[in-house]
């Protein structure tokens, strides 16, 4: 999410598209970067199936402390594990069945010693009490972290918003986005007239002497560590459901007491609608056992798994803007739409690696498509996608670096709808093309997929090979360019150039006088069949294809 909020800064003041070279995203990494990002034997040795995170928030001196209770599956035999926790918050002590457990720290890394092997297919657990004073988001959610505001009351207002740069950031955990929890119990105990709204259901609040209050949520279905938040404020709350595929699903909202009034009109108007057209496209809502919620934050918004923070001021558009310039934007609220997106890309199905969380916000970014198209039609849907294209960047590939927590270009974003857009313009199928939408999220319901993922399953359900596609559009920042050339007895060819190797994509061709139809080119020149086409009059379908034109 962070990055959408930067590319559309961008937009608004840079608004034109820079055309890429074939450039490789090399990039020095550091001992800390693997760390973070490598899968090692310290972490595959086990698999995290439960955390009892419990925090004591001390809003005057902006600090945290508590523990972490970690359950996990042992995967193989180990003495050492690792752990995440930024450096500058503290470990008190680790607890392993009644004692402490030796440690060590590197970066951000936490490597912790057990007093004997721990065998394989066994169940364990550790706790880990921690303390510090944690990263202050001062542009959140841009660069990630607390975000301390006070509301128009002078209450306190806290948020955590952490995606990319780490949930370790404020609390101990494997930080890595292949291993999710099965499930999460969030206790955080904030001053007394104050609500914590965290992710899944409430199961209670306790009263913590005369000055405290301990909200105690549980999350029932796998998390990714980055959605794991927290909400403080001066919360009331509303409630509605929606009868949806799976039957009735609940829907909370908190907001400031001082914008209820707001609220109600503005989420009715946008909620139900995004989960009957989202449940079209995509299937069930992923999570019905924890239900969805949206927290009013300061800071504009995160896809926190069935508790997505809201800041877009209530307001149609983002903050009353249309990125696309088309006009469609402003018909419905960019964060509710966008971040509730990603509870099927993003939550439901997880880039086990940050370097693929194109997958995540290029399926986000289309869902805004889609949205559009069950409203007020496919050709409306198309032309925001068309809109967004002026904000594309081609600074480098939208898919990062494998193993050193490396994500790619923020153009994961609308190049990545624009290139959903042509898939589904390719297939020419559109009940096919919503049933490989559907598949996705049933196939790999609450896993962690990886590029290869996505590009096999959607070879295999449409029975394309797009495989050349995905490897041009999402791993170089390189457009291909449809050349067209005229032999001399006047036979009009094609082919494909600016590629990545054996490149080939059918795309729609034909005359201004004639029906464009679909002609797979590749980078070999072939004559075009089409009756009366010369050079001058070949009409090429440019709107649907994120493509340039080169003639000869």
């Amino acid at each position: 999410m962070k990055n959408l909020f930067y590319l559309i800064a961008l937009f608004f003041f840079y608004p034109c598209l820079v055309n890429g070279q074939l450039l490789s995203n090399k990039t020095e990494f550091s001992r800390k970067d693997s760390l973070r990002g490598q899968l090692t034997p310290l972490r595959t040795c086990y698999d995290v199936t439960y955390y009892h995170l419990d925090v004591d928030v001390d809003i005057p001196t902006r600090s945290i402390s508590g523990s972490n209770l970690i359950k996990f599956k042992t995967i193989q035999d180990f003495n050492r594990i690792q752990i995440d926790l930024f450096d500058n918050m503290a470990i008190e002590k680790i607890i392993y069945r009644g004692k402490k457990l030796r440690y060590s720290r590197e970066f951000n890394a936490v490597f912790i010693d057990f007093p004997m092997p721990i065998k394989a297919n066994t169940l364990d657990s550790i706790q880990v009490y921690f303390s510090g004073t944690p990263h202050q988001a001062n542009r959140a959610p841009w660069d990630g972290g607390f975000d301390w505001k006070k509301d128009s009351n002078n209450k306190p207002w806290v948020a955590s918003a952490n995606q990319g740069i780490g949930a370790s950031l404020w609390w101990p955990n494997k930080d890595h986005q292949s291993d999710e929890p099965d499930s999460v119990l969030i206790s955080v105990t904030v001053p007394k007239g104050l609500m914590n709204i965290s992710n899944g259901r409430l199961r209670n609040m306790e009263s913590i002497g005369q000055k405290k209050s301990k909200f105690n949520w549980f999350v029932s279905s796998p998390i990714n560590n980055y959605n794991i938040a927290i909400n403080i404020g001066d919360y009331v709350h509303f409630q509605d459901s929606y009868q949806g595929e799976k039957g009735k699903l609940d829907i909370d909202y908190y907001v400031l007491r001082e914008n209820i009034d707001r609220a109600k009109p503005h989420f009715e108007a946008n909620v139900k609608p995004m989960l009957k057209a989202f449940e079209y496209w995509f299937g069930p809502y992923p999570f019905y056992e924890d239900s969805f919620k949206l927290i009013e934050t300061s800071h504009l918004g995160m896809e926190h798994q069935s508790g997505i923070a809201y800041g877009n001021r209530f307001l149609n558009g983002y903050l009353g803007r249309d990125g696309s310039g088309t006009g469609w934007g402003l018909k419905w609220d960019f964060i509710i739409i966008h971040e509730a997106g990603h509870e099927w890309f993003g939550n439901n199905i997880t880039a086990a690696d940050i370097a693929d969380m194109w997958i995540h916000e290029s399926f986000t970014n289309y869902s805004e498509s889609l949205y559009i198209d069950y409203y007020f039609g496919k050709k409306a849907g198309q032309q925001y996608i068309y809109g967004n294209r002026r904000a594309i960047q081609n600074d480098k590939p939208i898919q990062g670096q494998y193993h050193v927590n490396n994500e790619g270009s923020g153009d994961m974003y609308n190049k990545g709808g624009v290139l959903h857009n042509m898939i589904r313009t390719i297939i020419a199928d559109d009940d096919k093309w919503r049933a490989i939408l559907r598949g996705l999220n049933a196939k790999f319901y609450h896993q962690q997929v990886n590029y290869d993922d996505i590009v096999h399953y959607i070879n295999q359900e449409s029975g394309i090979n797009f495989s050349s596609i995905f490897e041009q559009y999402v791993k170089t920042t390189s457009i291909p360019v449809l050349y067209i050339s005229e032999t001399k007895d006047g036979k009009v060819q094609a082919k494909w150039k600016n590629t990545v190797a054996n490149f080939q994509m059918p795309i729609y061709i034909g005359t201004s006088n004639n029906t464009l139809k679909a002609i797979n080119i590749t980078n070999d020149d072939q004559t075009l069949d089409i009756p009366n086409l010369t050079k001058k009059n070949v009409k090429i379908d440019t709107f649907n294809y994120y493509i340039d034109v080169q003639k000869n």
